[in-house]
């Protein structure tokens, strides 16, 4: 038997596609992996490090991983929600144990913040009403195309004053001029990645009473709770703005603060208007959901489950927590202090900060030091260890403006 095959196309399958810029902190990365100085500083890489240097594995998820090998009976699917105990703790840590049992509230388990941002992207877009995302910037660079890849039109308006190296709360509330009923505004629910930023309690309480007048619809990424002043300071603006405003959308990641950075851990919370309208919500979620990854990954959830079900792994984990965070705080200080350009970073909170230098300092920084970031000048506090703060901020010092 001969098979007759068709002429080759003209045109093969992806022949249409373009070469795609290199991811900018994946270099960075690879140089200083490639920098043979023993000084040489990595301050790019957004993860927790510690006074050593290195990134832990919580005590309380060594722990609760043990637990989990030693009980754990089935590698079975969970369904499209995963580990809905999981979500239900987690809400209590997220929303408190108020807003946690609002019956206009439901939530399911996705894969990181990035899944979570990523559902409610599409639920958006499957609201059918076309809204517009406003976004601030700067902002965490993965934001635009997560949106836009689901469809969406997305505006970005005014955050950070650079000169001033501070929010500008005004400019903020000013781009949003032209939002209309029904649009969504991206908020930053603490520890704002890049600049470390972050809005006081009476700015929350202004953008909620914003949003409510308005018709506004919050979606707040959650993503360092705890990484800042605390658990509930971290989230008490976010709990605020849900309590003001009929409907309302959190992505809420436990990467940073259980250090699960490779397992994937998060859960997306869907306000509705009425408790009757959260049905469709939660349907249409689960339909979503099962499309884009059909299963959640189950492990780090079922560690952050086993940690926040027993007293003491949560009391252990809350105690690590506050240790992490008084770190990257002392970090701060220390920055603060050791420069009049810098003092502002004492002020701000979590993992990021955003330099007042330009991708000229930043290179040189690089070949003359061995000091590590984008070229944007976000860096990450916790990179820095005691002993290095000083030789960071001479090499920092020429580049920095005088105030």
């Amino acid at each position: 038997m001969t098979l007759l095959l068709d002429e080759p196309s003209a045109a093969a399958l992806f022949d249409g596609l373009d070469r795609q810029p290199p991811d900018a902190l994946l270099a960075v990365i690879g140089m200083h992996r490639a920098d043979p100085r023993a000084d040489k500083i990595d301050v790019g890489v957004g993860v927790y490090r510690d006074a050593a240097g290195t990134t832990p594995v919580m005590r309380a998820v060594k722990a609760a991983e043990a637990r989990l090998l030693a009980g754990q009976d089935s590698k079975s699917y969970l369904g499209a929600e995963g580990d809905q105990h999981y979500t239900d703790l987690l809400a209590t840590v997220a929303l408190g144990p108020g807003l946690a049992t609002d019956p206009r509230i439901t939530g399911i388990q996705t894969p990181g913040g990035t899944g979570a941002l990523r559902l409610a992207a599409e639920l958006i877009a499957r609201s059918g009403k076309a809204p517009t995302i406003w976004v601030g910037t700067p902002t965490w660079p993965n934001h635009g195309p997560i949106f836009r890849e689901a469809g969406l039109t997305v505006r970005t308006h005014a955050y950070f004053d650079a000169v001033r190296s501070d929010l500008d709360f005004d400019a903020f509330v000013a781009g949003l001029a032209e939002a209309k009923a029904g649009d969504v505004v991206l908020l930053h629910g603490c520890c704002h990645n890049p600049t470390g930023t972050a809005f006081t309690t009476e700015q929350w309480h202004a953008l909620a009473a914003l949003a409510a007048g308005r018709g506004l619809i919050p979606l707040i990424d959650l993503a360092y709770q705890g990484l800042g002043r605390g658990l509930d300071e971290d989230a008490a603006g976010m709990r605020a703005i849900l309590a003001a405003v009929p409907e309302a959308l959190l992505a809420y990641s436990c990467d940073k603060n259980f250090a699960l950075y490779r397992e994937r851990v998060g859960a997306l919370w869907v306000q509705a208007a009425t408790p009757a309208a959260v049905v469709p919500v939660r349907e249409t979620i689960l339909v979503l959901a099962r499309s884009l990854w059909s299963m959640p990954p189950d492990h780090g959830a079922a560690v952050v489950r086993l940690i926040l079900e027993d007293a003491d792994l949560a009391s252990d984990w809350r105690a690590e927590l506050a240790e992490m965070c008084m770190r990257i705080n002392g970090l701060r200080t220390a920055l603060g202090d050791a420069h009049p350009s810098l003092a502002l970073l004492a002020r701000q909170q979590g993992l990021f900060a955003l330099l007042p230098i330009d991708r000229d300092a930043v290179a040189m920084l690089r070949a003359q030091h061995g000091i590590y970031m984008p070229d944007a000048g976000r860096i990450n506090i916790a990179g820095l260890r005691a002993e290095t703060v000083a030789p960071f901020v001479a090499a920092l010092s020429p580049h920095l403006p005088h105030r």
